[in-house]
């Protein structure tokens, strides 16, 4: 939602005016500009005040949070429009043709699409983010290697996946990059691994840890660890337990379970080193990372990343959660713009294709990021073959009905519906 704010009569009427050329997701709120703009702040992706900067930047000052999350902010003063706040340098320059004023937009006022992927894709960054960033605002050629093939939103036109004539590369993996680090490398570190942890009776938190650093000479980082997984009765050892708290302060994560399953559930996992244990199951380490794995996808698909690595009295194996393909069903319901829910506007950005009737993604094209492509149907194939897709209709309830082979999230588009 777009909300335009003045104040005196010749400013609400240029309001009134801007806000029949953006369209119905454009609001001019009634009453006083302070009020108005606390109570619509939490739901628009943008404010366009009709005002000195001056007196826009007192208004907007009081009410910021996070430069992720925050509206972005126009000021349309004296002959300009000037992109003060977030990412709405085309929002600016919009208002600039239709008001005959210029546009004033800095570097600064646009946010990279880097930044918003980093938050999507809840990624560990290694690297440069904010100079890589501004390559890409500045359209210098960056190359993006996403191996294992992540959905991802719609980025620039010169954020390509040929690597030649390219001065940065972005590189979303869980795996480290073998060789020499070279210049301009920028490192997306998503969560993709469960560990599992088999051990003896007594074994001490310096062999858990020396066995985790194996997994990383193994070309995985130790970063990308999203959970722990062991056999139940092995969660009260104090070894497991203390290196797993030296992981998460090393690796500034707090975030990853321990979780634990029984030896009957273990036994039935299919493992590529099969073993005769003496508690009876042929896999503790590799059978556990596997079926954490198989449990946080919530269907999808998961591989070994790296077998069991022995240590003293301690073995240790990763399983990979394999990325897939998102549909988000969006319904946007009989509502008004000024209803519609912020999670269903986040759906339409994080998306690379938009699917639905002519009349629905109308009603919501000017939220879809520049180069997201739109299709009038074939939703749930593009989601199957990995793409990020958002569906928009009437409503999120009957579209799909069967199985789906992808992420599926249903989204209630309006508020209070």
């Amino acid at each position: 939602m777009i909300g335009l704010f003045a104040a005196g009569e010749r400013g609400r009427r240029a309001a009134a005016e801007l806000a029949g050329f953006l369209g119905p997701d454009a609001v001019v709120p009634d009453g006083p500009v302070g009020p108005a703009l606390r109570r619509l702040w939490p739901r628009l992706g943008a404010a366009v005040f009709f005002l000195g900067a001056d007196a826009a930047v007192r208004l907007v000052a009081p009410l910021l949070r996070d430069e992720r999350s925050d509206p972005g902010v126009v000021c349309v003063d004296s002959g300009f429009a000037v992109a003060l706040l977030g990412d709405v340098g085309a929002l600016a320059g919009r208002i600039g043709e239709l008001l005959d004023t210029t546009a004033v937009v800095t570097s600064a006022s646009v946010a990279s699409p880097l930044d918003e992927l980093v938050e999507l894709l809840d990624l560990t960054v290694d690297g440069d983010l904010a100079a890589c960033g501004a390559a890409v605002r500045d359209g210098e050629p960056v190359h993006l290697a996403n191996p294992l093939g992540f959905p991802l939103p719609a980025l620039p036109d010169n954020v390509v996946t040929g690597g030649h004539g390219t001065g940065w590369t972005v590189l979303l993996d869980d795996r480290v990059p073998a060789g020499p680090r070279p210049d301009h490398l920028l490192r997306l570190v998503p969560r993709t691994l469960v560990v599992g942890v088999g051990s003896g009776t007594g074994v001490s938190a310096s062999a858990v840890s020396a066995a985790l650093a194996e997994l990383e000479v193994r070309g995985l980082d130790l970063r990308a660890i999203r959970a722990f997984a062991t056999l139940d009765r092995k969660v009260a050892e104090q070894g497991i337990a203390d290196a797993l708290e030296d992981w998460g302060f090393w690796h500034d994560s707090t975030t990853a379970p321990l979780l634990a399953y029984s030896g009957e559930e273990l036994a039935v996992i299919p493992v590529p080193n099969p073993a005769e244990l003496a508690i009876g199951i042929p896999s503790v380490a590799e059978a556990a990372a596997l079926r954490g794995a198989m449990e946080l996808s919530g269907g999808g698909r998961v591989e070994m990343a790296v077998e069991k690595v022995k240590g003293a009295t301690v073995t240790v194996a990763a399983a990979r959660v394999l990325p897939r393909g998102r549909l988000a069903l969006v319904g946007l319901g009989p509502g008004a713009a000024d209803e519609r829910t912020p999670r269903a506007e986040a759906e339409l950005r994080r998306a690379s294709v938009v699917v639905g009737p002519d009349e629905c993604v109308e009603r919501v094209r000017h939220l879809l990021r520049p180069g997201t492509a739109v299709r009038a149907d074939g939703a749930v194939e593009l989601a199957e073959a990995g793409a990020a897709v958002a569906y928009v209709g009437p409503d999120a309830g009957p579209t799909v009905t069967g199985p789906v082979r992808a992420e599926l999230v249903r989204v209630n588009g309006v508020a209070g519906t």
